[in-house]
């Protein structure tokens, strides 16, 4: 029998995302939904404005949409793509009613007992879990910020292999990350915004938590110096960043830079999960890769693309990444998360 997912948030451009990632599911099975309290009592279809480029699942639409503020869905687990405004209180009361939480939302991720989770990069951090105390069985699990997830499995096999001193980035950041409505179209059109409210923060702190050590007193934070720029570019799904890095170790070739990167790969029990792709970090030597509109599907959405690694004569070395921000950096991700749960029977049948 499959385990049975409740969507928190299930309207929204996020919420959407899971529906539509989740139909065909090995494992999962939508049967719950929750958004505000103007969409409850009606069925999806019409609750919903509908975003994806593919139909509402059959089953999905007919689903009636509950209250995520004041009802308690019948399900296993949730998945979480509430506002920040409401994902707090919301997401807490579902821990303390024995719930396992996946969440996408901001307010957990720097929660020393919470694991900010990539699979690829940090899946001893899920320990934490066993640390949380809601009162229940309950726990939260979540993701990282959409821009924080393809900066930080690109550094991955470079603070691995050589470790890193600093990092300056920009981030080039897709429309859709802003949800929907999202930017106003006088503000996105032919323009850049260099401006994203509270993303910056984001870039140069979580990125510490996932690469940090997991602890006897949670997760000591990697010793990094993180300097982030982030701005909104007329571009609909993709974030793009552009990095230099200055490496631990001195003197590191390029050629060793680029095997670090080539060979970086999910471990056994990661590769093995339905959303894993079949490449975590696809590196090219060609000049005009990557490019959102070319690469963001790698990996049915879940690979990160990497280009342009070189000398920095500032730094060490820089390089551009690419990562599909509602799917990787959002919903993907997640989900993701939630398939390693369930692989190490953290999920189960309430």
């Amino acid at each position: 029998m499959k385990l049975r997912v409740g969507i928190l948030g299930a309207t929204g451009a996020v919420g959407q995302k899971f529906v539509k990632l989740l139909d065909g599911h090995p494992w999962f099975e939508v049967t719950a939904l929750a958004a505000s309290e103007r969409s409850a009592g009606k069925p999806y279809h019409l609750a919903a404005h509908w975003l994806e480029d593919t139909p509402i699942p059959p089953k999905t639409a007919q689903i009636i949409v509950q209250n995520a503020e004041t009802d308690l869905l019948d399900c296993d687990f949730v998945f979480s793509g509430l506002d920040a405004s409401v994902a707090g209180d919301v997401e807490e009361q579902y821990a303390r009613a024995g719930y396992p939480v996946i969440s996408n939302a901001k307010n957990f991720r720097m929660h020393p007992q919470v694991p900010l989770l990539i699979p690829e990069v940090n899946a001893d951090h899920l320990a934490l879990i066993d640390r949380q105390d809601w009162g229940s069985s309950g726990f939260i699990v979540t993701n990282p910020n959409c821009a924080s997830v393809g900066i930080t499995l690109a550094l991955k096999p470079l603070y691995d292999a050589f470790g890193i001193e600093t990092v300056m980035v920009t981030t080039l950041q897709a429309l859709s990350g802003a949800g929907y409505p999202g930017v106003p179209s006088l503000d996105a059109v032919a323009n850049v915004v260099p401006f994203i409210g509270g993303e910056e923060d984001k870039v140069e702190t979580e990125p510490l938590k996932l690469l940090g050590k997991l602890s006897s007193i949670g997760v000591e934070p990697a010793q990094i110096g993180i300097s982030a720029q982030c701005t909104r570019v007329p571009v609909i799904e993709g974030h793009l960043a552009t990095a230099s890095v200055k490496l631990t170790t001195s003197h590191v070739p390029l050629s060793a830079v680029l095997k670090a990167i080539a060979s970086f790969k999910a471990d056994s029990e990661i590769a093995r999960l339905p959303t894993s792709p079949d490449r975590v970090l696809d590196y090219s030597p060609d000049h005009a890769f990557p490019q959102p509109r070319r690469h963001s599907q790698a990996g049915k959405g879940m690979t990160v693309s990497i280009g342009r690694v070189r000398e920095c004569p500032v730094l060490d070395f820089k390089l551009v990444c690419l990562a599909h921000n509602t799917i990787r950096g959002a919903a993907g991700g997640a989900l993701l998360n939630a398939e390693l749960l369930a692989a190490r029977g953290k999920l189960k049948h309430r």
